[in-house]
């Protein structure tokens, strides 16, 4: 019995060493080894909140982005057709202006002939007459003669007399 007491009394001091090495194990785990991993889990989780929180404000960053691009894309597009209609708007105001400075300019030279004509035909009815009169006394000077002055004397002398007795 003494051996079958030896082998139980082995089996029973693995069993409780067992023990205390599996407590041994557990108390070094708490103790040392589980503070480093939850430390270790806490940063890892921290650094993926951090990162989800940074990929986060990245997504509302593109957002507002996005926001602000199709905002400024409007507002070129707006910025165009105000620029358009403004050209379209000048530039019927300066055709307008330029038309009505050719009327007025047209006006002017209508005007401009009339008072030009009307001084040529002046001018010409003045050369006319001066020309006929230098004409006319030419001719009077050849066809006046000595007869002629008496036939014109007589025949004025005729119609004094005639006026006086008739």
């Amino acid at each position: 019995m003494t051996d079958a007491l030896y082998i139980e009394i082995s089996i029973w001091s693995q069993v409780v060493s067992s023990i205390v090495f599996i407590g041994a194990l557990v108390y070094a785990w708490r103790r040392w080894l589980m503070p480093v991993f939850l430390a270790a889990q806490a940063r890892s989780n921290q650094q993926i909140a951090e990162a989800e929180r940074h990929r986060s404000e990245a997504k509302a960053a593109l957002d507002l982005l996005r926001e602000e691009i199709h905002t400024a894309s409007h507002d070129a597009e707006l910025i165009v057709r105000r620029a358009k209609v403004q050209a379209e708007h000048e530039r019927d105001a300066a055709i307008a202006e330029a038309n009505e400075a050719g009327e007025r300019a047209l006006d002017d030279a209508r005007k401009e002939l009339q008072r030009a004509r009307a001084a040529a035909t002046v001018r010409l009815r003045a050369e006319l007459v001066a020309k006929a009169l230098v004409v006319a006394r030419d001719d009077a000077t050849q066809r006046m003669g000595a007869a002629l002055d008496a036939r014109v004397v007589d025949g004025f002398i005729d119609s004094l007399e005639g006026a006086a007795y008739g």
